[in-house]
């Protein structure tokens, strides 16, 4: 017997873990549309300096986020440069955002529970 899939069978969990380059770009966009510098930065301020994307790794990872449907470009401000390309978060994006943050948040209890991490 032969199955043949017509339409995309892809759960949000199919996407899950994500790698951390990733993560911190979906959260980066939670928030509000931001441009490829802007994301850097954004990225770099809420890790405090402990995650420094470059651009090749940070534009490997839109283009994977844009295929994937968890972001996509938008209009720019209209008083931002015209050349820069503006990202938001799809509602895809949020989902699979928020459910790798309730996967993390899990995996923090387990080590609170196991006392690897005091207690909060």
């Amino acid at each position: 017997m032969v199955i043949h899939v017509t339409e995309a069978t892809e759960t949000i969990d199919d996407l899950l873990p994500l790698t951390h380059v990733v993560y911190y770009v979906l959260l980066s966009l939670s928030d509000r549309a931001r441009h490829g510098y802007g994301i850097i930065k954004d990225v770099a301020e809420r890790t405090d300096g402990r995650l420094e994307l470059e651009a090749g790794t940070l534009y490997a990872a839109i283009k994977r986020l844009r295929d994937d449907e968890l972001i996509d470009e938008t209009d720019s401000p209209p008083d931002a440069d015209a050349r820069r390309r503006y990202y938001r978060l799809t509602p895809k994006g949020d989902r699979v955002l928020r459910a790798e943050s309730e996967r993390l948040e899990l995996m923090v209890r387990l080590a609170r529970d196991a006392r690897v991490l005091p207690s909060a």
